[in-house]
């Protein structure tokens, strides 16, 4: 936090949504949900504590109903988000540990509750999955749905705001945020949440500025205070001076009128200035998103993230069930490709009905292929699926978290398994489509040339590989600024990989957050790059990037930035290399 002698005071957070507004601040707070007090419940009045459990969470429910109710049923994405928390209320992990809590603890129902989800969060605290990292948020977000009506807690009413305003919130679920009104909210910022959250999400669908992950928003705005809300830079300004606010007025007119633009012109191809063609692809995990893509100018869909139909149901899901889901996304897409991970989770943080062995940290463990080839039939499954949904479309097969040549070997074994039982059973598929690895560890890096030989292409997963390499949390604040796309290591890294897939003459393609930041534009390009995989809302403002890049200067300038030692020298060089053509990314700093 940074407090001017004016009194202007700026705190930084997380970018949920990009954008600016300027406005005043509406905290919208449920008092009493923090302030939770544990007493002891004596044995005969322990069902009678878990009976208000239960009522509480059946209003709660309720409540939820008719918040989807009252929604339109073209919402598509975000409405499925909304069914999703519905099945949490129920959600064994919530529901059924704290029923458990109070009646072996004997404990009042709130400290239960509240023992029970704190529980939950650290469990999951070390997974390295964006769509369960923003589950637990879920989680914690229905939890405190109903804790509001054991405390007697007001609840948020979002629609029934009526004036245009900032709302300021420990935090918003993304029923609350389903319920904004665009004529009345200008953006929003809370104190919880991250980028990659359902209600980041949200935001980013009904095109609204909001920051999230603040911390101490709700204690350092009060009501009516001036806000300005930069979700492009994650910054959260209150009582601006003039002149800030002078240049943030200005700095809105030029991003609304940038964003015009780059709606205007999604349409147009990804080439450069040089005629080099790129091909930019979609990053989903729900088939109402192809929408979207296109909408966007994606090409392909070059990651669909198939681990949301494992959690959304309370089983492992059956060949039909995946195969119903898939072959309706590549039917949808046809003939563009489809590349399709296969399960990446970790099994005994994330699947209740199974059972398996704790681990310290899930991250380094039991996850991705490894979970799959220590549980064969799921994997199985789940590749039958896949090569019968290639029977209606465009399909490439991808592998999470390969670190090893024996481990590709053991799954294209496990692959040959699944196309013999298909061939007995005789249905109809396709096994003859591609196969990649995602090079997201150190070691797939340095033995790329190997991996090579044994597929037809590589994904870069960069969110992970940046991680790894750099051995840093990137959810931990205290460590959080070394979580670089653009370090040298990481750079040399993507370099090597690149050279790896070139010898042996197999496709190369980015996904992950790096793809989607033109920043990294000029670097990528330059490294002879060009195929990415991105979320789709990235897809205008880099496809508007390549339009304006020579590759030619891009190669010749790589040069200099791979003798480069610091992030910082490399961003002040890439600033000044391609300040022209660089897009909307003014920050605070800049003021």
């Amino acid at each position: 936090m940074n407090i001017s002698k004016s009194g202007q005071i700026t705190i930084k957070g997380i970018g949920g949504s990009p954008g600016i507004c300027i406005g005043k601040a509406y905290i919208v707070d449920k008092e009493g949900v923090n302030i939770i007090k544990r007493y002891p419940v004596s044995e005969p009045l322990v069902p009678k504590e878990i009976d208000r459990f239960k009522q509480a969470v059946s209003k709660a429910k309720n409540d939820h109903a008719r918040v989807i109710e009252s929604l339109d049923e073209d919402l598509g994405e975000n409405l499925n988000i909304l069914e999703t928390h519905m099945v949490l209320f129920k959600d064994k992990m919530l529901y059924g540990k704290t029923i458990d809590t109070i009646s072996r603890e004997r404990i009042n129902a709130e400290w239960a509750l509240k023992k029970v989800s704190r529980e939950v969060r650290a469990m999951f605290q070390q997974i390295d999955d964006k769509y369960l990292q923003a589950r637990v948020i879920d989680i914690v977000q229905v939890s405190d749905k109903i804790m509001s009506y054991l405390v007697g807690a007001q609840d948020i009413k979002i629609s029934d705001i009526n004036k245009r305003v900032i709302i300021v919130a420990h935090d918003l679920s993304p029923a609350d945020a389903s319920q904004i009104q665009l004529e009345h909210i200008k953006g929003f910022v809370t104190d919880r949440g991250g980028k990659d959250s359902h209600t980041s999400i949200i935001a980013k669908s009904l095109k609204i500025p909001s920051v999230l992950g603040l911390g101490s928003a709700t204690v350092s705005v009060k009501n009516d205070d001036i806000l300005i809300v930069d979700g492009s830079s994650g910054t959260l300004i209150i009582n601006p001076e003039e002149d800030t606010l002078f240049k943030y007025e200005e700095r809105l007119a030029r991003f609304e009128e940038y964003r015009a633009g780059l709606e205007r012109q999604s349409h147009l191809p990804a080439v450069t200035k040089d005629g080099i063609s790129l091909n930019l692809m979609a990053n989903i995990e729900l088939v109402e998103e192809v929408v979207a893509a296109k909408d966007h100018g994606a090409t392909d869909v070059g990651l669909f993230r198939t681990e949301f139909l494992y959690l959304d149901l309370k089983r492992f899901p059956t060949e039909d069930e995946l195969l119903y889901k898939y072959k309706e996304l590549v039917e949808l897409m046809n003939p563009q490709s489809v590349t399709i991970r296969t399960l990446d989770i970790n099994g005994d943080k994330v699947n209740p009905y199974l059972t398996t062995i704790e681990e310290a940290n899930p991250s380094l463990g039991l996850r991705a292929v490894r979970f799959c080839l220590e549980n064969e039939d799921i994997f199985i499954t789940q590749l039958k699926a896949i090569l019968r949904a290639a029977a209606f479309g465009n399909i490439k097969l991808l592998i999470p978290m390969i670190s090893c040549v024996e481990e590709i070997i053991q799954v294209k074994k496990v692959i040959n398994k699944a196309i013999l039982e298909l061939e007995e059973e005789d249905k109809i598929f396709n096994k003859d489509i591609p196969l990649g690895v995602m090079i997201e560890v150190p070691s797939a890096v340095m033995i790329a040339e190997s991996l090579a030989e044994h597929v037809d292409f590589f994904s870069i997963g960069t969110n992970d590989l940046i991680q790894y390499s750099m051995a840093i949390d990137r959810r931990n604040r205290q460590v959080a600024h070394l979580y670089q796309a653009l370090n040298p290591a990481v750079l040399k890294m993507i370099k090597m990989t690149y050279d790896a897939a070139m010898k042996k003459g197999i496709d190369l393609v980015m996904c992950g957050e790096m793809a989607g930041d033109p920043m990294n534009m000029p670097v990528l390009v330059g490294i002879g790059l060009t195929e990415f995989s991105m979320n789709s809302a990235s897809i205008p403002v880099v496809k508007k990037m390549i339009r304006d890049l020579d590759t030619k200067k891009a190669k010749k300038t790589l040069k200099k930035i791979m003798t480069l030692n610091t992030v910082h020298e490399i961003l002040s060089f890439i600033f000044e290399e391609y300040k022209d053509i660089l897009p909307f990314r003014e920050t605070d700093e800049s003021l």
